[in-house]
């Protein structure tokens, strides 16, 4: 694929053998964001874990201290109170088997799907339509529950969910490249501590094997994962 002068002009300014701290990765990635849009901050990493193995899953969330930058458009099946609730919240979406049935259609236009518990047996036969986009409400995450109000609320003020796929590569957004570079950082750091906490007991070895940070159109940064205090500081300093 033929790149844009400025991804390789990007390029030319990260060293591939070097590890960049957390600081120094976010500081190029504002210098590189070239796109004429306010491209989405991501960072990638392999996980040392065995995605097939139930006890070896990393699936959770985190509330990013500073948002995402994007105000997501939230889906909610319910019904009663439990609607009323979902809608005074900000939920883009509120309804059950009017929307069971569009989204069984084909309709994907939100970005985050919230339901009751008794509506999940229904919620359920979406599987193939959300399931594979990240998409299906699960009590774990927060997104299947009785306090729609919260969910929302968590969701539209920054609440991220990330989960390894099969190829144990994990993926999550830190914000945009408008954002600060403390901002960015301060939500890097929230990320990786509940990523971290998460380590699941029976993964032996090492748990973070790689990690890179990038925005939409900007070329990978290796990022330094073992540096987890003190991240504001400059490199260098007490990780």
């Amino acid at each position: 694929m033929k790149r844009s002068k400025a991804y390789r002009a990007a390029t030319d300014k990260i060293d591939a053998d070097t590890l960049y701290a957390p600081l120094d990765a976010v500081r190029i990635a504002k210098q590189t964001a070239s796109a004429k849009y306010d491209e989405t901050v991501e960072v990638a990493m392999r996980l040392g874990v065995d995605p097939r193995k139930a006890d070896q899953m990393v699936r959770g969330t985190v509330n990013l201290p500073h948002g995402t930058g994007k105000t997501a458009r939230v889906l909610v099946f319910a019904n009663g109170d439990k609607a009323e609730a979902a809608k005074a919240a900000g939920a883009d979406f509120v309804g059950s088997d009017d929307l069971l049935e569009k989204v069984a259609g084909g309709w994907l236009d939100f970005d985050a799907v919230v339901a009751t518990p008794d509506l999940m047996g229904k919620v359920g036969r979406l599987g193939k339509v959300l399931g594979p986009r990240g998409l299906m409400p699960n009590p774990k995450t927060g997104t299947v529950t009785m306090d729609t109000a919260k969910a929302v609320t968590d969701i539209k003020g920054g609440k991220i969910e990330f989960r390894v796929d099969k190829h144990a590569n994990l993926h999550f957004i830190i914000g945009k490249a408008s954002f600060d570079e403390k901002s960015l950082v301060e939500n890097y750091a929230t990320a990786l501590e509940e990523i971290l906490r998460l380590k699941p007991a029976a993964s032996k070895g090492r748990y973070i094997t790689k990690a890179t940070l990038a925005t939409t159109m900007g070329p990978g940064i290796p990022l330094d994962f073992t540096k987890t205090r003190n991240l504001l500081q400059e490199d260098g300093a007490d990780a």
